[in-house]
């Protein structure tokens, strides 16, 4: 796929039989692009500003008078329930329209919710309600982001240079998942709950402004249909593709199974027979390092079996459930989130540039989506029924059938002829 800086993108088309690699792949940075530098700036703040969402939001619900931790899980809960319900609708929009204005769209919409947000709690109008239908905006807004993010990048790099665009966003995310809860204590803590709503409010005015400059190349939209019929071609493209569905069979079980055990059983057992909440906290870090560590490996680093790499990390990022339950002193714990760190931040890098590469341009928003929407359903089930099942066959029993579960799905997964087959696209240096 040679193409030039600047020129059209092509996708390959719907085949059963995935493109053979074209050696000798650019290695510049794709920041020389300033659409995606664009792209890129905008994104990177945006990322500090979600961190500091998932820290002030909690304390915002708290501060009104009478809020408990119920009410805490409602207002979150509303955000997560609008985002699963409307992440299809989102995928079919962002094919339909230009991705761009989409995700405009879908900043201004949170910026309002957080800028009224603030307001009220800042003037001491902020009622648990009030809150959660706000809430309910900024998932129904953000289920539009999402789909529309994965089909804009191969709009504003050259072909082949998905991968590295797609790391260096995830980079952001992740060097944000370490730092920035520490600002966003502190910004809690100095401006208060409304405060650091108004912050970020702020943070998505800058993303919208960096997406209202950028200039990506246009595709060509999708024959227009009803929205049942746009759906359905969207599952079409999943389920004519082995690789793709097979991949969100282990994404299913990875997120049904072991994060649920992961992130309920982890801190329970840390309490039993670690140093309780300082030590889940070094667990935890440990788990960021390896992301970073894991994106700045996706920079360069190209798989010629990303099929085969997806599953793979992804068993061996199943044990986390099992490890963080064991007896192993948490310093052993900690390096192992390392490595799993890593393996997750390749996985889902790689991931997502396949769906670039091998999705026809026109349907990878829906393919996407229907990514999204099945962690977004199954790990709320998955938290709904770790506490009664860990409760019959106890804490350890359940993490380490929970791991052994999810890790043989995925070593399954690795296995399949369509995983195997899958090869890295990459384009030839003009």
């Amino acid at each position: 796929m040679p193409g030039r800086r600047g020129g059209a993108i092509s996708t390959p088309a719907a085949t059963s039989t995935d493109p053979q690699p074209v050696v000798g792949a650019r290695r510049s940075s794709v920041l020389r692009h300033r659409q995606f530098a664009l792209l890129f700036t905008g994104q990177a703040l945006s990322a500090v500003g979600d961190r500091i969402f998932l820290v002030a939001m909690p304390f915002a619900v708290l501060s009104v008078p009478g809020a408990d931790a119920a009410d805490v899980g409602l207002t979150l809960g509303a955000s997560a329930l609008a985002l699963a319900v409307c992440v299809l609708a989102g995928g079919v929009v962002a094919d339909r329209l230009p991705r761009q204005l989409t995700m405009l769209t879908s900043d201004a919409v949170r910026a309002a919710t957080q800028a009224v947000g603030a307001t009220l709690l800042l003037t001491g109008r902020a009622e648990v309600w009030s809150l959660a239908l706000l809430m309910l905006g900024y998932g129904a807004a953000e289920a539009f982001f999402r789909p529309a993010m994965l089909g804009l990048i191969p709009q504003v790099v050259e072909p082949g240079e998905e991968q590295p665009a797609n790391a260096l966003l995830a980079l952001t995310a992740n060097v944000s998942m370490v730092a920035a809860p520490a600002l966003a204590g502190v910004l809690v803590a100095w401006l208060g709950p409304g405060g650091s709503l108004a912050v970020d409010a702020g943070t998505f005015v800058v993303s919208a402004a960096s997406l209202l400059l950028l200039r990506p190349r246009p595709v060509a939209p999708a024959e227009k249909a009803s929205f049942l019929a746009d759906l359905a071609d969207g599952f079409h493209e999943v389920r004519t593709r082995a690789w793709v569905w097979m991949t969100l069979l282990a994404f299913s079980a990875y997120h049904a199974l072991m994060l649920p055990a992961l992130f309920v059983l982890g801190p329970l057992v840390a309490v039993q027979i670690r140093d309780g909440a300082s030590s889940w906290g070094w667990i935890s870090s440990g788990f960021g390092l390896g992301a970073v560590i894991g994106s700045l490996l996706s920079l360069r680093w190209r798989p010629t079996r990303p099929g085969v790499l997806i599953g793979a990390t992804l068993s061996v990022a199943s044990a986390q459930a099992a490890i963080c339950a064991s007896s192993l002193p948490t310093w052993s714990v900690a390096a192992l989130e390392v490595v799993a760190g890593v393996g997750v931040a390749v996985c889902f890098t790689v991931w997502e540039t396949q769906l670039q590469q091998h999705i026809p341009a026109s349907a990878q928003s829906r393919v996407s989506s229907f990514d999204y929407l099945g962690s977004l359903t199954l790990m709320p089930l998955g938290f709904a029924v770790i506490g009664p099942v860990s409760t019959a066959l106890g804490l350890r029993t359940t993490a380490v059938l929970a791991s052994v579960v999810s890790a043989a799905v995925c070593l399954l997964v690795a296995a399949s002829p369509g995983l195997r087959a899958l090869r890295q696209v990459q384009v030839a240096t003009p």
